[in-house]
């Protein structure tokens, strides 16, 4: 199982020192949040791109890919009936289709609850069709760039639009394409009433991408979450992508966030817990 870490963890710290102790506390792969580079991933130059390429070779580290999407950006929305805010939503998922490809990453993880929830009017149904509309156009860029986006189910504390994986997969299955497929994290598939494990068994054919965290908003391990049985399914279902730790809350410091969840994954994975 190759585990990775989302690169926001390491806050102010500048990439040469976060990947390095990225690397010592034993992940190898690193995801990226494109506003650690930039509020506007149009705006990060090609220099800027090949030196973060560069930065996580020297670690000895893979670039996942980039999450946190849409976080800090305006003007875009993914469930609008409002076609030209659609279509500059979609050019704007090309442009992190790029921007992927550039820094080595092959996985865009789509959450931004905030640029998707359901607006006044809009159907849950007709939001699937709207959300599948503004990926399709993108779809081009993506399978040239050899990328695919992950759409991520996110529970009803986040949003009112694909609280499930079900209706995550229902929005794939509406895209229709090998580069669109189905990111799973444990804090939102917390929120189903269908145990975790047997949610990434049903879904083992169309899963890309893992999030491995705690409905306290902290690291794998540090709340009530059981990680083994998790590891066990994955491990059940063959799955070969990356398992990246994403936290939402820094309190305990970033030493101990990176080398207790890496520990405690560790210690699953030989069936410790």
């Amino acid at each position: 199982m190759k585990f990775a870490i989302c690169n926001e963890t390491f806050q102010d710290w500048d990439f040469d020192r976060a990947f390095a102790f990225a690397r010592e506390c034993g992940y190898t792969g690193i995801e990226i949040a494109p506003f650690t580079l930039d509020d506007d991933a149009r705006k990060i130059t090609a220099a800027k791109r090949d030196e973060v390429r560069q930065q996580a070779a020297t670690a000895d580290l893979e670039v996942v890919g980039l999450h946190w999407l849409l976080a800090k950006t305006e003007g875009f929305y993914l469930t609008t009936p409002d076609d030209t805010v659609r279509g500059t939503t979609a050019d704007y998922l090309a442009d992190l289709a790029r921007l992927c490809r550039d820094v080595g990453g092959r996985v865009l993880v789509l959450g931004s609850p905030y640029q998707r929830n359901l607006l006044e009017g809009v159907s849950h149904d007709e939001g699937v069709r709207l959300a599948a509309d503004c990926i399709a156009r993108a779809l081009p860029t993506l399978e040239e760039c050899d990328v695919v986006l992950t759409v991520e189910p996110l529970g009803p504390a986040e949003g009112d639009f694909l609280n499930t994986a079900s209706q995550g997969v229902e929005l794939i299955e509406q895209v229709g394409s090998p580069h669109c497929r189905l990111h799973l994290d444990v804090k939102a598939m917390s929120s189903e009433p269908t145990p975790v494990p047997q949610i990434i068994r049903e879904n083992a054919s169309v899963l890309q991408h893992f999030h491995a965290n705690d409905p306290n908003l902290l690291g794998p391990g540090m709340g009530d979450v059981d990680f083994v049985p998790i590891f066990e399914a994955l491990g059940e279902i063959d799955y070969q992508g990356w398992v990246s730790v994403e936290v939402f809350d820094y309190t305990p410091g970033v030493e101990t966030l990176a080398r207790d969840s890496m520990a405690y994954m560790q210690r699953c994975l030989r069936g410790e817990g």
